[in-house]
C-alpha cells in the first residue's frame, strides 16, 4: 500500500521514514493565507484540519511518472497556539525572536490537522481527517542570546510557532504533554487510526527496511 504525502515539510518525512514508510512526495501548492482568509473566522483545529483537506485534495487526480495515484493521500497542516492566538510560521527572523521572547517560560498547544483520502486503484473514494492537540512549555531560563543564536540558524522561520522539539529547539523545550509526534508535525498514531477506517492495517503501509 503506497502513501502519498502532499506535503514538502522535511519533518513529516522524517517521520514517516523512522516509522518505516517511504512515501511519494507530492507538493500541494496550496495558498494558505488566502485559504484561510476565505473561510472566515477560525479555530485552530478547525484551521489546521481545513489546510490539510486542502492540500490533500489539491493533488487528487494526479499522475506520479506516468502513472495515477494508486494508494492514500495525506494532507497536513500544523498551528500554535499560545493564549488563544494562532502562530504559523514567522517567515523574517524579527518575528521569531518576538515570539520566542514572548513563548519562553510559558505553555501554548500545538495543532496538527491531518486529511486522508483513499485514492486506491487512481479514484477518490473516500476520505477521513483529525486533528492532534498536544501542550508545549518552553524554559523560562532561555536567555536573549539563545534566542538570537537559534534564530539566526534559520530553523525557526519555517516552522509553525517558530520551533521544532526533533531538531535545533530541543533543548529549549521543557516539557510536551500529548503525541511528540503530533508536535513535529505528523501523528503516526493518529494515522494509523485513520486508515484502520478504511480497513487497512498500519504494517501494509511499511516499505523501507523491507
Amino acid at each position: 500500500m503506497r502513501l502519498y504525502l502532499a506535503s514538502t515539510s522535511p519533518a513529516r518525512l522524517a517521520t514517516l521514514r523512522a516509522v518505516g514508510v517511504e512515501p511519494v512526495l507530492l507538493a500541494s501548492n496550496v495558498d494558505e493565507d488566502a485559504a484561510v482568509a476565505a473561510a472566515g473566522p477560525l479555530t485552530a483545529p478547525e484551521m489546521v484540519l481545513l489546510l490539510a483537506r486542502l492540500k490533500a485534495e489539491a493533488v487528487v487526480g494526479r499522475t506520479v511518472d506516468g502513472a495515477p495515484i494508486d494508494g492514500f493521500i495525506l494532507g497536513g497542516d500544523s498551528a500554535f497556539e499560545l493564549d488563544g492566538v494562532v502562530y504559523g510560521k514567522p517567515h523574517e527572523p524579527a518575528v521569531a525572536r518576538e515570539r520566542w521572547l514572548l513563548q519562553r517560560g510559558r505553555e501554548g498547544e500545538l495543532h496538527s490537522g491531518h486529511w486522508l483520502i483513499d485514492h486506491r486503484a487512481g479514484v477518490a473514494a473516500g476520505a477521513t481527517g483529525g486533528v492532534s492537540t498536544s501542550s508545549v512549555r518552553f524554559a523560562a531560563d532561555i536567555s536573549e542570546d539563545e534566542i538570537d543564536a537559534y534564530v539566526a540558524t534559520g530553523e525557526p522561520l519555517q516552522v509553525a510557532g517558530a520551533f521544532t522539539i526533533d531538531s535545533l529547539g530541543a533543548p529549549f523545550i521543557s516539557e510536551v504533554r500529548g503525541d511528540p509526534h503530533a508536535v513535529v508535525g505528523l501523528s503516526v498514531a493518529l494515522l494509523r487510526e485513520l486508515l484502520l477506517g478504511f480497513g487497512v492495517r498500519w504494517h501494509t503501509l511499511r516499505n523501507r527496511g523491507l
